[in-house]
């Protein structure tokens, strides 16, 4: 065997006759991932997710999408998304309530939104939470430039990844203390995780939906934009159509409350 960067070991020339380790590569888990799974380790585990899925009929996002191209625009699916979710939030408050030990709930009434946005990070990719606050009162083109400085900006440049960068490189039992506290007083998770709702896409992967980790009350997944014939009003037509997940926490949320915020 030979040690290799980042911890690896490379067990390829090595083993006892017979042994099955010089078909197998070990290496170390990139720390900036712990950030993402201390907090499904804590929250996700605790909450009674349920999942709801539709189809949502993306022609005028898409005729929108197209003229704003010709005036030079990049507007992104999700942002559509943020700005509709963070709309809805505002009259539905229990989307953005949050269940706390042990019997308690807070209602936050600063509307975040929050997304995932995948860096690369001594040379391994990692998951970041972004963070836009009231994109129900931003322009469709403010939160289009500002998921694309989370996307692409150097990570010491965009203050809320360079805090999790700096959370993410804190000793262990130190980050997971921090995570703790949060739970029980949300004065403390909000400094940590503002969100009060998540978005996850995978729609640039080729992926038609995803359930979102369970890190809010409400998590939403969206996948690839497709081609998909309907029938309405006795006529078959093509129409581009997106399939959306809600996740959502039982704790807090009603299947009957999230049908209608999802309405």
């Amino acid at each position: 065997m030979r040690l290799l960067e980042h911890g690896r070991i490379d067990s390829q020339d090595g083993g006892r006759d017979g042994d099955d380790s010089r078909h197998m590569r070990y290496r170390s888990t990139s720390r900036y991932r712990f950030n993402v799974l201390d907090l499904l380790n804590l929250f996700g585990q605790k909450a009674l997710m349920y999942h709801m899925f539709a189809d949502l009929d993306m022609t005028r996002i898409r005729a929108y999408r197209e003229q704003a191209k010709l005036e030079g625009k990049r507007i992104t699916i999700t942002a559509f998304l943020l700005k509709a979710i963070s709309i809805a939030q505002v009259e539905h408050p229990v989307s953005r309530t949050f269940f706390l030990p042990p019997l308690r709930a807070v209602t936050y009434n600063n509307i975040v939104g929050g997304f995932t946005v995948e860096r690369m990070i001594e040379g391994s990719p990692a998951v970041f939470f972004g963070e836009i606050e009231r994109p129900h009162e931003k322009s469709l083109e403010e939160i289009a430039r500002s998921i694309e400085e989370f996307a692409e900006d150097p990570i010491e440049s965009v203050p809320k990844l360079k805090v999790q960068k700096l959370f993410a490189e804190m000793p262990v039992p130190l980050r997971q203390l921090v995570w703790h506290m949060g739970e029980w007083f949300p004065a403390l998770r909000v400094k940590c995780m503002g969100a009060t709702f998540g978005l996850s896409s995978l729609g640039a992967l080729g992926i038609d939906s995803v359930c979102g980790p369970s890190v809010c009350t409400c998590v939403f997944g969206i996948g690839q934009l497709v081609e998909q014939v309907v029938a309405k009003d006795g006529a078959l037509l093509v129409k581009p159509l997106m399939t959306v997940a809600l996740s959502f926490d039982q704790r807090v949320m009603s299947s009957y409350q999230a049908a209608r915020f999802f309405e």
